[in-house]
């Protein structure tokens, strides 16, 4: 008998598991093989309790015993013999995802290599002055300068080339001259108590002195510790000031070299520390403390403090009210502003007289959390919201300073004041407006459609290198991957849980094939769920790229556009539970389309249809659900009436949100 490696077949002999009646079967490898029949024949059996569950369970065999503790065993499934079968990898529909940690970005691998690009490509931008920051050289100071330093009756004006030394807490101003002088620096510009400004040079800034300009503020920006400053000496006196560091030299900032993790929210280097990467912080709904706003203070507005362990309270705020002047007999939606800050930020710590504000009530029960009955009474009016120091994007702010690309592509997707503007942002809007590309958030809020687009037009300053050729290369084929499948519409920052079952099957379709793995057996449960039919030839596309980079894929579908697709078709039946299990048929779908036995090739011949009910009508006195304004994931203010009592059928385009 030929070797498994050898083999162009699995074959499977005396299939018992569940429902499946002695099935054998020989599956050609590197082939597209739909699983079909009516509910409960025993596909899924077939498909995932048998061929799956072999396929896995030999190939966590291979690792060693103590790998073998950390992953999931699968039985045994009851069959005499498998031969044959490749290492398995299961796509279904199911969403194991529940942490809010993960998006669509991470689920994809896209997250990683972005935050790679952002480290190698990005620039950096003031966040006082909105000016880019990079480190200056000699000759990138020179060009600066030819291009600010204007000519002035057919010359340039002379110029001032200065550097700052600090003086020492041990030293005195005379003493630090004593010793620039010793090294033939003669010329102070200025002095303060704590520094010296020291000349370097004094020249006319024109061509025929290039090298000697060059050569000095090389000097400047040595003895400068990497600043050194221009300053103009016929004119407007313009000053100019330049650093080799990060660093805004208008703005005396200093910033950080980016690692990697800066611009990632799963790491402590790049998460915002209020709300450590989740865009959410958890804290005290006024509504549900106050959730009547039409009632007084003395009839108990506030409802925590209604209960009998805090009507003591009550009666202290109310007593205290009364002689600050806050009215307790009007209604709390009518009260003054400052009067309802009173009632929530208080007028100290608690002491005798003195109100200590229901924020500071809030925060002693969470001192006192560690009692069931006040983490019970907490959860009654929590709420989350979002994170008030990164507004929503996870990322610390220092690392919403970096920007890809141009403003000019930039306004092709969205405009230029609907990016995401941390408040960290000194300048006005007009500045922000004229801000070259995009934040990684910018890129994580954009759709996988407008995202490709973006990277697509994406041209950096200077020649890139391999490295960073090869991560723009991974992203687009990702973000193309995700397009192709029909997902162009979500954003990479969409949480995974928020996501059906069949938007999880495609994002784990695209990233199998994003992978590039080969000689493996891919089981997918109905990849066309939640796709309109006339997206279906993308995820068929897919399929067929699978199946074409050396793979063996078994589908259980029952869509007529995939089943027509395959290269061979299992029909199982002819029934349902005990009365299925078997094989009908087995063969090309041209041939599946000639079977008699076939309860599916009736339907594809239209030989039988499924019989249609009547409608109930809509009358005058049919009652509806009303939703109004709904802004759910990318639903734009939508308003839905639905009736009750009925079947109602809600389908859509892939652009849709169903969900």
């Amino acid at each position: 008998m030929a070797s498994p490696r050898r083999r162009k077949s699995s074959q499977e002999q005396a299939d018992r598991e569940h429902n499946l009646r002695d099935v054998n079967l020989v599956l050609p490898r590197n082939q597209l093989i739909c699983l079909t029949g009516v509910s409960g024949s025993g596909k899924s059996s077939l498909a995932f309790d048998t061929i799956y569950s072999e396929g896995q369970r030999r190939y966590v065999e291979t690792f060693s015993p103590y790998a073998r503790q950390f992953l999931d065993r699968m039985d045994k499934p009851r069959t005499d013999s498998i031969e044959g079968i490749p290492p398995a990898i299961a796509i279904d529909q199911t969403n194991p995802v529940r942490t809010s940690r993960s998006t669509v970005g991470t689920m994809t691998e896209i997250n990683d290599h972005l935050k790679l690009l952002f480290a190698r490509a990005a620039t950096l931008f003031c966040r006082e002055c909105g000016e880019e920051v990079r480190r200056d050289t000699p000759d990138a100071i020179y060009r600066s300068l030819q291009r600010r330093i204007p000519e002035e009756e057919g010359q340039r004006p002379r110029v001032a080339l200065t550097f700052t030394v600090v003086i020492p807490e041990n030293f005195t101003g005379e003493e630090i001259e004593g010793y620039l002088a010793g090294q033939g620096y003669t010329r102070i510009h200025s002095r303060t108590s704590q520094h010296l400004e020291v000349v370097q040079d004094r020249l006319r800034f024109e061509g025929s002195n290039r090298a000697r300009i060059l050569e000095d503020l090389e000097a400047a920006l040595e003895h400068g510790r990497g600043h050194a400053t221009v300053r103009s000496l016929e004119g407007d006196k313009a000053v100019f000031r330049f650093s080799s560091h990060l660093h805004c030299a208008e703005c005396d900032i200093y910033y950080g070299q980016p690692s990697s993790n800066s611009f990632s929210f799963n790491s402590p280097l790049g998460a915002c520390e209020p709300c450590r990467g989740f865009g959410r912080t958890m804290g005290i709904d006024h509504r549900l403390v106050i959730p009547d706003e039409r009632m007084t203070l003395a009839e108990g507005a506030i409802k925590p403090l209604q209960s009998k362990s805090y009507l003591k309270r009550q009666r202290a705020l109310l007593e205290l009210a009364q002689a600050r002047g806050v009215p307790v007999d009007v209604p709390w939606s009518d009260l003054e502003p400052e009067h309802r800050e009173w009632i929530w930020r208080g007028e100290g710590p608690r002491r005798k007289g003195v109100w200590y504000g229901l924020d500071r009530f809030f925060a002693w029960l969470e001192r006192k959390s560690y009692r069931m009955h006040i983490r019970v009474l907490l959860a009654k009016y929590r709420s989350y919201d979002i994170c008030a120091e990164c507004h929503g994007s996870r990322l610390k702010p220092e690392s919403l300073l970096w920007r890809l690309g141009n403003l000019r592509d930039v306004k092709k997707l969205i405009r230029a004041t609907d990016r995401h503007k941390h408040p960290i942002l000194g300048f006005d809007d007009c500045i922000f407006s004229t801000l070259p590309g995009l934040t990684i958030h910018d890129v994580m809020l954009l759709p996988i459609t407008d995202a490709c687009a973006f990277f697509e037009g994406l041209r950096l300053p200077g020649v890139m290198d391999e490295a960073t050729s090869l991560l723009l290369e991974e992203i687009l084929g990702r973000l193309r991957f995700l397009r192709e499948v029909g997902l162009g519409y979500l954003t990479l920052d969409r949480q995974s849980r928020t996501l059906s079952g069949g938007e999880v099957q495609r994002i784990n379709l695209t990233t199998a094939l994003g992978t590039s793995l080969v000689n493996a057996l891919f089981v997918l449960d109905e990849p066309s769920i939640g796709l309109h039919p006339r997206d279906m030839s993308r995820v068929i596309d897919v399929l067929h790229r699978l199946r074409n980079a050396g793979n063996t894929l078994i589908v259980v579908e029952h869509d007529a556009q995939v089943m027509l697709s395959a290269d061979r078709i299992l029909d199982l039946g002819p029934g349902p539970g005990a009365a299925g299990g078997e094989i009908v048929f087995s063969g090309t779908p041209r041939a599946l389309l000639r079977s008699k036995r076939s309860v599916t090739a009736q339907f594809l011949r239209n030989e039988r249809r499924l019989a249609r009910a009547s409608p109930r009508g809509i009358d005058e006195h049919c009652q509806w659900i009303e939703v109004r304004g709904a802004t759910q994931h990318n639903l734009q203010d939508i308003d839905v009436r639905v009736p009750l009592r009925r079947l109602v059928c809600v389908t859509q385009r892939f652009r849709c949100e169903l969900n």
